[in-house]
């Protein structure tokens, strides 16, 4: 039996930002498959404007197989997932979260987190995500106090991801487990 994490993310703009809005442009399109048969894709657009970032990607830690003990996945920033303890990693279906923003070239940027925990919830106990890692050179935890960046290319357009560590309980109950965190940028 496996047991499928997927952890939403969303994001909250403080008021202080100048610009929040992005414009999003979304059209259907078909494509032709064999035999026959016509499938029906999804295309969608999304417009940065200055001092804005937006949600590219949510985290999904992936399918997992609870053991008799314990466990912890750790998912890095750059995609690596490994395991501690009674966990067994099942598939390739996991990814970090990750964003994009627009700024200025050489602008400073502070990163924050609403909670330095979350918790995942499901048809099982809920599993407790923490240890949030941003996919900085080098990479560093997120807490709720403030860290200070800055954007280096030369466009003022930036990514980032962001992995983080699930705790999943002895014998976890078979389902899919969700929650949300809150990650906030504010531009100097």
């Amino acid at each position: 039996m496996g047991t499928k994490t997927i952890l939403k993310s969303r994001y909250k703009w403080p008021a202080s930002l100048l610009t929040i809005m992005t414009a999003v442009i979304a059209a259907c399109c078909g494509t032709s498959a064999y035999a026959g048969t016509t499938q029906q894709g999804a295309t969608e657009t999304v417009v940065l404007r200055q001092l804005s970032f937006i949600r590219v990607d949510d985290m999904n830690f992936g399918d997992l197989i609870p053991g008799p003990t314990a466990g912890t996945v750790r998912l890095l920033p750059n995609g690596t997932r490994t395991r501690t303890g009674g966990v067994t990693l099942v598939g390739s279906s996991h990814q970090p979260a990750r964003f994009a923003g627009k700024g200025s070239f050489n602008q400073q940027v502070l990163i924050s987190l609403s909670s330095n925990t979350i918790q995942l919830t499901g048809p099982g106990a809920p599993m407790t995500v923490s240890l949030f890692e941003i996919g900085s050179t080098p990479t560093a935890i997120l807490t709720t106090t403030p860290r200070r960046f800055r954007i280096t290319s030369a466009s003022g357009i930036f990514a980032f991801p962001v992995g983080a560590s699930l705790g999943v309980g002895a014998n976890q109950a078979a389902g899919v487990y969700s929650g949300t965190f809150s990650i906030t940028l504010n531009y100097l």
